[in-house]
């Protein structure tokens, strides 16, 4: 049973009283998406923002603002125990957050067709400058988040620093790095990929997934988003800063690619399930809607400014990819990975990379992406084994996209990756074979917020990884997040780790510091201030 009512009629004078003015006209375009009935005046048993909130796509005059209505989080229908109305959601943004000084302040319609999410595109605000927001919906308010303004486009900014992180599996462990992450002075998070795991899995730390199984229909992604989105670390996490936000394969299925599942099946039933895991995962994230899905279709790859400085280049490397070499896996003399007709973006997203690389002219291009681009074979001696599932499946997509760079003359290109459960930072090489080629790149790719569990210093593939990658120049299996500090001179990541994920309260140390200078290609130093000892 709905543990919502809601009143008859509609006191404009009442419900505008948070809008300082605002109407619902503001929100009659997305209310026209959705054939339901309107309450203008709900009335909740249980807080409609068990749920959080959430700021993202950050712009020089505003981002993003999320919340999803669902006093009942978990309920098996996915409803989140909302009826089938329309229901308005106020929201403010201001410059302190005690709202004394509120700078906008609108209204959204939360429709059961998109899951009662919010998604409010604010403008209007100042560039890079913090803000608090929060929302109203009947009697109830949300709590305060912060979130920040980017940098306007031509703004020569000094510096910026923001983390990236991906892989939160909630059977596996706890998400105490997203604890510590909400503590850290960054401008933004980019997340990259596995926001939720689509499996049944029930781990052995007393979080279960719900439902025990595999997921498939829209019911259960939005009742598996529910229980992710109750974790506090997490909820504390998307309240302290903006995100930037790009999934990977399980949000949908373990190692999906374009039209065909894990297992490669494909036609209507998968098809069926994408539209269903994206129309979760739009309605459950801070994003525009211009990334509203139409059916198994979602606009993903996008760009993001900060001034001079920085331009990030977010690449989905799922929707258009060809199906794994090989049968995917770990491969030995695979040659259909080197075939290049293979695609790894496709065609249409490869030229908007190249493109948009060539035209920066921001100091740093950072590509955000999902899966290891670097070489990483994992065969002791002469012989070479690598994933299929990574860019070493493409390896000509790979070629091409390196080749691109160095003809465009691209320098201070970086990439920061997530997937892997470890983490690792190398050079990208012209020619990975050969360690004297041309340094096109450097890659951080970093751990996981839990999957995995509590991981451990180094093992054995990471011995192999360094012993037989020399562009590889540090390795871990903790838990973690990096944070990068980025200024028009240097460029430094801090591998920010936990000891363990299986319990709660687990300190967070920096394992190492990597530093690139702008202009030298490459990684120039590793500090490692906490190596842990034996």
């Amino acid at each position: 049973m709905s543990r919502f009512t809601s009143t008859p009629g509609f006191s404009r004078r009442r419900f505008l009283a948070l809008g300082s003015g605002f109407s619902l006209a503001a929100a009659l375009p997305v209310a026209a998406l959705s054939a339901a009935p309107a309450r203008a005046e709900p009335r909740f048993r249980d807080d409609p923002f068990a749920l959080g909130i959430a700021s993202g796509d950050p712009a020089p005059d505003g981002a993003v603002l999320w919340t999803r209505l669902a006093p009942e989080p978990l309920a098996a229908d996915g409803s989140g125990g909302m009826p089938g109305y329309k229901v308005p959601v106020s929201w403010q943004v201001a410059e302190d957050p005690q709202f004394r000084r509120v700078r906008r302040a609108g209204v959204e319609w939360a429709v059961p067709e998109l899951g009662h999410s919010v998604h409010a595109e604010v403008r209007g605000l100042a560039p890079d400058r913090e803000y608090w927001y929060r929302f109203r919906s009947g009697r109830h308010l949300s709590a305060t988040g912060r979130t920040r303004t980017a940098p306007a486009a031509d703004a020569a900014i000094a510096s910026m620093a923001f983390a990236f992180v991906s892989c939160q599996n909630y059977p596996d462990g706890h998400f105490t790095a997203l604890r510590h992450l909400a503590g850290e002075d960054v401008d933004v998070v980019v997340h990259l990929g596995d926001y939720i795991y689509e499996g049944g899995g029930q781990g052995t730390v007393g979080r279960g997934h719900l439902p025990a199984r595999e997921i498939h229909s829209l019911a259960d992604y939005r009742v598996r988003y529910g229980q992710y989105k109750l974790d506090p670390g997490l909820q504390a996490e998307h309240a302290a800063h903006p995100w930037i936000v790009v999934l990977d394969d399980h949000e949908v299925d373990n190692n999906w690619a374009d039209g065909l599942d894990g297992d490669d099946v494909g036609g209507a039933g998968f098809a069926a399930r994408r539209a269903a895991a994206f129309q979760a995962y739009y309605e459950n994230l801070p994003l525009r809607r211009s990334s509203l899905p139409a059916g198994p279709h979602m606009q993903l790859y996008r760009r993001l400014s900060y001034g001079t400085l920085a331009q990030f280049h977010v690449v989905d490397t799922r929707q258009f990819r060809d199906n794994q070499a090989c049968g995917d896996g770990r491969q030995f003399d695979c040659d259909e990975r080197l075939d290049p007709a293979r695609t790894m973006l496709g065609a249409e997203q490869e030229a908007w990379l190249l493109d948009g690389l060539t035209r920066s002219r921001t100091t740093w291009d950072v590509m955000a992406n999902q899966i290891m681009t670097m070489q990483g074979d994992s065969a002791e001696g002469i012989e070479q084994a690598f994933g299929m599932d990574t860019w070493d499946g493409y390896a000509a997509a790979r070629q091409r996209l390196f080749d691109g760079v160095e003809k465009r003359g691209i320098g201070n290109f970086v990439v920061v990756t997530g997937d892997a459960h470890r983490s690792v930072a190398a050079d990208l090489k012209h020619d990975f074979d050969d360690p004297a080629s041309a340094t096109v790149g450097v890659e951080f790719l970093g751990t996981s917020v839990s999957s995995g569990g509590n991981g451990s210093d180094q093992d054995e593939w990471g011995r192999v990884w360094l012993q037989e990658n020399p562009h590889m120049k540090f390795h871990n299996v903790q838990r973690g997040y990096g944070v990068c500090e980025v200024t028009r001179e240097s460029w430094r990541t801090d591998y920010r780790v936990v000891p363990y994920v299986s319990t709660p309260g687990a300190p967070v140390t920096t394992r190492a510091r990597v530093h690139v200078t702008a202009g030298r290609p490459g990684i120039q130093e590793v500090e490692q201030p906490s190596v842990p000892q034996p």
